[in-house]
């Protein structure tokens, strides 16, 4: 399965359909918002249009820019340009998870405490491998900051893998999962994605070169017969 994500453009165009989701869903609150259309079921963030509006424009952005990064190509050809969005990356990162705990402080919540607690953990971990991610980058350690690139990512935009889980049961279904079971099935899917997107930094991670003298062996000195 892992082998289906080796290779930058294999990796982007898999991120991407994981993403399509999420990203139309993010694009037409951003349109919905402004305009007072809101669904029944998301009416309960009009009280707090500035921070919905900003976790859909933090999700859009960050789940457009994201697969263009990891591509490759505007690395090795738009160097500037590749730097530009990857601070704009960041910055949509960290509106995305900044906005989300702040959402989940200020709006009243249905849900049970299991996607309670795991909205708040991935908010946390999303600013923390972003944060950890331009440590790296600082240090000029290339590999490390990848993947902890990655790692934000599949945090960030786990909802993708949740919707390909929740759609198809609806259509069997004919109904929503609810209560207990949809959590525990939404979290389980986000969970299952965080999983792959640690896979595939172990699998594409350069390997490590023994340091001289540790873990090698000691060659043997022959001296000549007198």
């Amino acid at each position: 399965m892992i082998r289906l994500f080796a290779g930058p453009k294999r990796l982007t165009l898999t991120l991407l359909f994981l993403s399509v989701i999420p990203i139309v869903m993010a694009l037409v609150r951003l349109v919905q918002i402004p305009l007072g259309a809101l669904p029944d079921d998301s009416l309960k963030f009009l009280t707090v249009p500035l921070w919905h509006w900003a976790h859909a424009l933090g999700g859009a952005s960050f789940g457009i820019i994201g697969p263009l990064q990891f591509a490759g190509v505007l690395q090795r050809r738009y160097g500037r340009l590749h730097r530009v969005l990857g601070r704009v990356f960041m910055l949509a990162g960290v509106m995305l998870g900044g906005s989300g705990l702040g959402l989940f402080l200020q709006v009243p919540n249905s849900a049970t405490p299991i996607l309670d607690c795991a909205r708040v953990l991935a908010g946390l971990a999303l600013m923390g491998s972003l944060g950890l991610s331009l440590g790296a980058i600082r240090r000029r350690d290339i590999a490390r900051h990848k993947a902890w690139i990655i790692r934000a990512y599949a945090i960030g935009m786990g909802s993708g893998a949740v919707a390909l889980v929740m759609f198809p049961i609806y259509l069997i279904k004919g109904a929503p999962l609810e209560g207990v079971i949809s959590d525990l099935v939404f979290v389980g899917a986000w969970l299952i994605c965080i999983g792959v997107a640690e896979a595939v930094v172990r699998r594409t991670a350069p390997p490590v070169r023994p340091r001289p003298g540790v873990g090698t062996a000691m060659p043997t000195v022959t001296t000549p017969a007198h």
